[in-house]
């Protein structure tokens, strides 16, 4: 699994590629974690462009971070997952908490 971020204003952008499960989920929490409290950000915004499998290692991930920036007064976002893993995102019901959008303009903009 490889990250990028980016920061704008005061979101991070989280770039994932490959899979996320058990085996990749932890390394991600502790570099977003030490980005989210390094760059102070009040807003994630997941890009799932490129990942190609997640698991429910993956939604403990989000969820988690979902949880620390709610103590910030902050969100998390989705962008544009595949069919396969926005049908994961469904079935564990994040949508009800979590908004997914097309691209990261979109998520950015309704922040």
């Amino acid at each position: 699994m490889d990250l990028n971020f980016k920061k704008v204003e005061d979101n991070l952008i989280v770039a994932l590629t490959g899979e996320l499960d058990h085996h990749s989920a932890e390394e991600i929490r502790v570099k977003v974690d030490d980005r989210i409290d390094r760059d102070g950000v009040k807003s994630l915004v997941f890009d799932f462009s490129r990942v190609t499998f997640m698991d429910s290692s993956g939604i403990g991930m989000v969820i988690g971070r979902y949880k620390r920036l709610l103590m910030r007064n902050g969100k998390v976002s989705v962008v544009a997952a595949n069919k396969n893993v926005k049908r994961v995102f469904e079935l564990s019901g994040m949508f009800k908490i979590i908004n997914s959008y097309e691209s990261i303009d979109d998520a950015i903009k309704c922040i």
